[in-house]
């Protein structure tokens, strides 16, 4: 099995560990490539090395919005609950799926005395879901055990590559369970508030010291799991344990109550009072609507190079080339964007205030036209 920082009662990660055996490329050059027609799943980044400035912001975003990520964690606890019962088997997309999903194993063995399995699996957004390991899961759980888990949703490009792969197997629901969706997509998440989940922040140093999940044929073969690169040189600057700790730290018996947004309106943050606006915005139309209404307003053509929310923000700026960040001017002041805004100081990325309905961030990749 892959290896990686977490442990192995937290989660079984389904993948092929093909560390050495694929050179990362620099985040220009792979942005050409993916804008040229080639997969991105068949390249892998360079992993960004935070500044000390950014590392300030990751741990001040984590001191602030631990209560209402894990005020999330539990009401979605509870939602999957209902849905699932006790012999749920949580399967999370790797790579931003698995802290939630164990989180989500810890606050069931925390409130329920319920020790369930995890499993962390691949699935690429015009590849499809990894075969070979939903195999692996169908010889060993019935189809309606299982529970897909990732961390939010974006405009749910994933989430409907999730319920196309599915169609092939009966049973099994096509629900995703999420943290945070903004996109007004599922109701089994924890908040449609466009919350700060910290682990958004970074990339492999907060997800086991894994990469993004590859596929690519003269690496991955017809009966091997997708691949990852476990990055065992960075494990002196891994904080894998340290996020789940501190949202862990969090839990507690009453944590279900209320919205889990509203975590931040109690506490730390200068949003505080504007959760309860928010989540009225979130209740009318669909996050993809608005992708495109922001496609269409700034003269995008591809609805892919369009990201809208902190987590997908975050992402455009840690890996892609951006091409600029639109943040909602209710909340240029927000501390959830705090590490949106240093970002995009350091690479240079303007940042314009934009009337956002179901998000308080956006970003939008450039469009390389030599490409």
């Amino acid at each position: 099995m892959m290896r990686s920082s977490y442990r192995d009662e937290d989660v079984v990660l389904l993948l092929k560990d093909i560390t050495g055996l694929v050179k990362p490329q620099p985040t220009e050059e792979r942005e050409r490539l993916i804008q040229a027609g080639k997969h991105y799943s068949e390249m892998l980044p360079v992993e960004y090395e935070p500044s000390s400035q950014y590392m300030e912001a990751y741990r001040k975003a984590l001191e602030s919005y631990a209560v209402p990520t894990a005020r999330a964690v539990g009401v979605l606890a509870d939602k999957v609950l209902a849905a699932k019962g006790r012999d749920v088997v949580l399967v999370s997309l790797a790579r931003a799926g698995v802290p939630a999903g164990i989180l989500l194993k810890r606050y069931f063995k925390f409130r329920y005395g319920a020790d369930i399995m995890h499993y962390g699996i691949s699935i690429i957004r015009g590849r499809g879901m990894d075969r070979n390991a939903m195999s692996y899961l169908l010889e060993r759980h019935r189809p309606e055990q299982l529970q897909f888990v990732d961390g939010w949703i974006g405009k749910g490009a994933i989430l409907q590559e999730l319920k196309k792969e599915l169609r092939a197997y009966e049973g099994i629901s096509e629900e995703v369970a999420v943290l945070a969706d903004p996109a007004n997509e599922t109701e089994l998440c924890g908040t449609h508030e466009d919350i700060l989940i910290p682990s958004s922040c970074l990339n492999c140093t907060v997800s086991g010291l894994i990469s993004r999940t590859f596929l690519r044929d003269d690496i991955i073969g017809e009966k091997d799991f997708h691949g990852a690169v476990y990055y065992e040189e960075l494990r002196e600057a891994d904080l894998s344990y340290e996020f789940i700790h501190a949202i862990e730290k969090e839990f507690c018996a009453d944590i279900v109550t209320g919205e889990a947004g509203e975590g931040a309106e109690e506490g730390k943050g200068p949003e505080a009072g504007k959760g309860r606006e928010k989540r009225q915005d979130a209740k009318e139309g669909k996050g993809a609507e608005e992708a495109k209404e922001i496609a269409d307003f700034f003269g995008v053509h591809d609805i892919n190079l369009v990201k809208p929310g902190i987590g997908e923000t975050t992402r455009v700026l840690l890996r892609r080339v951006p091409w600029k960040v639109l943040i909602d001017g209710r909340y240029e002041k927000d501390a959830a964007l705090a590490h949106i805004i240093r970002l995009a100081e350091e690479k240079g990325v303007p940042v314009e205030s934009y009337p956002l309905k179901h998000y308080r961030a956006c970003g939008i990749i450039k469009k390389l036209g030599d490409a």
